[in-house]
């Protein structure tokens, strides 16, 4: 193995090994918490228990509850810390759980009493305002019982204590954060286990996910579709059939696939609360795959293979290395952002995996149009009018997809900065299923441009500098719609194409 192929093995491996070790929860739905510790803010600790969009609950029907379930959540602190009391006091430390609705923020903390304090001081005790030792609360004047505040006291000079079961059901639509503080410094170095059990009316989907079961299941009947007219077509005239066809047929096969695969693994999560990690990697595998082969198809039409060059010659080796990196580096961020916790922080964990992605898409770009620069060179120096101008129609194809791609990125880009507590929740599931959708209308243009005849036209590569035969020509639109279809997958930064 020469040393740039071995280099390029270890970066895929060590993307993998990244990804399986990041993705340390296939719970979602269910927040897990091992051993995790206190962050000081201001006069208090906290502990970011979860936030997910949630929908009132159905108060027509018992089974339509929407609710936040504590199951065993046990708080440990330090022995110095417990060595400080005697055994026969009580309440010898507090620790509250806090839950609010995103727009009630401001009623958590001391700013509408004009301090910065987040705990409760004797000052303001003395001012009858709080009381010392809790979190500032304010309520909400329309729901007095919110935001939710929950205690839990340790006894004497007990290390442990257990927060008593509760269930805490959601009346009112939005999104909801979960923070576990105390105020007490002698409780420094405070852990926590357990989990925290969330649920919307129709399961336990969180809210930004929900709406992608019901468009994954429109997505998977639209490649059904497809599929069977695509099938008819193709046995009707399969005596005709050309090498191109079996790779839009290939394309096809793959987004029924991986469709169905997000499907069943949505209502699968839906229905238990958890990731099925077996599904859920085999839906990441088939998306790696699409897009790696995608990129790859729109690569080899654009220098021309089959139509300018026989074959790739000794680029082959160097295509087939970028192809397989790629395919490990989307693979390893998508494991990392689908068996992930639904509310991991590991913002540099996930840099690391983005950046490899970003740089091999930009790689992609870049080598995609110098080649079709120079593929329609050579065809312009051959005069061959009929392929000039169909890859000059595939050059516009593509600089329009690769504009709406950018477009649709600053947009991403615009919701992500203008809405960092996801108040825009409920229509955050647009845009990855925007890609979804153009990626499937190109594909549709490509089936009807390109779809199998009984007269085919020759598509093999020729030697001959004249313009040849028109036919020859018009074999290339499928391909140019092809690569065209397959760009749109390109965006760089993805945004939780499912939550």
């Amino acid at each position: 193995m020469r040393p740039p192929r071995r280099a390029a093995l270890s970066l895929a491996l060590g993307l993998s090994l990244a990804a399986l070790l990041a993705a340390r929860g296939a719970d979602a739905s269910v927040h897990e918490y091992a051993g995790g510790g206190f962050a000081p803010r201001t006069n208090s600790f906290f502990f970011h228990g979860g936030s997910e969009g949630l929908y009132a609950s159905d108060p027509s029907s018992n089974s339509s509850a929407s609710f936040i379930r504590f199951d065993t959540v046990v708080f440990r602190r330090t022995l110095e810390s417990a060595s400080r009391h005697e055994e026969m006091q009580q309440k010898t430390g507090l620790v509250e759980a806090i839950i609010v609705e995103i727009q009630d923020r401001d009623k958590i903390g001391g700013s509408y009493l004009h301090f910065d304090s987040i705990c409760c001081t004797p000052e303001l005790d003395k001012e009858k305002s709080c009381r010392v030792g809790e979190v500032i609360i304010r309520p909400n004047p329309d729901n007095p019982e919110w935001p939710k505040r929950i205690q839990t006291f340790f006894e004497g000079k007990n290390e442990e204590t257990t927060m008593l079961p509760q269930l805490v059901s959601i009346n009112k639509t939005g999104m909801y954060y979960l923070y576990f503080m105390f105020c007490d410094p002698q409780l420094k170095g405070l852990k926590i286990t357990g989990r925290t059990v969330w649920r919307n009316p129709q399961g336990y989907l969180p809210g930004k996910m929900a709406p992608m079961m019901t468009f994954y299941g429109f997505m998977s009947l639209a490649y059904l579709a497809l599929g069977l007219l695509w099938f008819i077509q193709f046995v009707r005239c399969w005596k005709d059939i050309l090498q191109l066809h079996y790779h839009i047929t290939a394309v096809i096969a793959l987004g029924m696939c991986e469709m169905a695969f997000w499907y069943f693994e949505y209502a699968n999560f839906n229905s238990t609360g958890t990731r099925p990690m077996d599904i859920t990697i085999w839906a990441v595998t088939f998306t790696a795959v699409k897009k790696t082969v995608s990129r790859l198809l729109l690569l080899v039409v654009s220098m021309g293979y089959g139509i300018v060059l026989p074959t790739l010659g000794g680029i082959t080796s160097r295509v087939a290395a970028l192809g397989f990196i790629y395919f490990v580096a989307s693979e390893a961020l998508e494991l990392f952002e689908n068996l992930g916790n639904i509310n991991d922080f590991s913002g540099k964990t996930r840099l690391f995996l983005v950046l490899p992605v970003a740089i091999l898409d930009a790689t992609f770009i870049i080598w995609i149009f110098s080649s079709l620069s120079r593929t329609l060179e050579k065809l312009q120096l051959r005069r061959s009018m009929a392929k000039l101008e169909l890859y000059r129609k595939f050059t516009n194809s593509l600089a329009v997809s690769v504009l709406i791609s950018i477009a649709w990125i600053g947009y991403e880009l615009y919701f992500n900065a203008t809405d960092p507590l996801s108040e825009l929740w409920q229509r955050a599931w647009i845009i990855p299923a925007f890609w979804n959708v153009l990626s499937y209308a190109l594909l549709a243009i490509i089936c009807i441009l390109w779809s199998p005849s009984r007269n085919p036209t020759g598509f093999a590569y020729s030697e001959d500098a004249g313009e040849g035969a028109d036919e020859e020509g018009l074999s290339l639109v499928g391909s140019a719609m092809k690569g065209t279809g397959d760009m749109v997958n390109m965006h760089i930064f993805p945004e939780d194409k499912r939550a």
